[in-house]
């Protein structure tokens, strides 16, 4: 296990960071260009959250706040909700008016961050 983590959703941030070094992620910085944080909890929203950032500048993904200022957007979800929305099982408009996502910061930077970023789950 590369993540200590109790969470679905740090598997799938570590397909995020071998995809962002792929050629299809090299287009997606080029094409975005935006850093999101991403804010999971186990269950609850706000609670023992495992902060993760997703750097479609650099092209890369850590763990832990965002250092560099302010991300453009940052989204909170439960581990569940964000595994749902970014294998494409949830829609994202739809996670954010159910109370399933929550958005702080440029909602036009927010609209661009879709399942398309993510990986797709390998076909078992």
């Amino acid at each position: 296990m590369a993540s200590s983590s109790e969470l679905k959703s740090a598997a799938l941030m570590d397909q995020m960071k071998l995809h962002l070094a792929s050629d299809a992620g090299k287009d997606l910085v080029k094409k975005i260009g935006l850093v999101y944080q991403i804010n999971i909890a186990p269950k609850k929203i706000s609670f023992n959250e495992e902060i993760y950032v997703v750097d479609l500048k650099k092209g890369e993904v850590t763990k832990g706040p965002y250092e560099g200022g302010k991300p453009d957007a940052t989204f909170s979800f439960t581990d569940q909700d964000f595994f749902k929305v970014a294998t494409g099982k949830m829609n994202p408009q739809i996670a954010f008016m159910r109370g399933a996502m929550k958005v702080k910061g440029s909602l036009s930077a927010a609209q661009k961050f879709t399942p398309d970023i993510f990986p797709k789950p390998s076909k078992m």
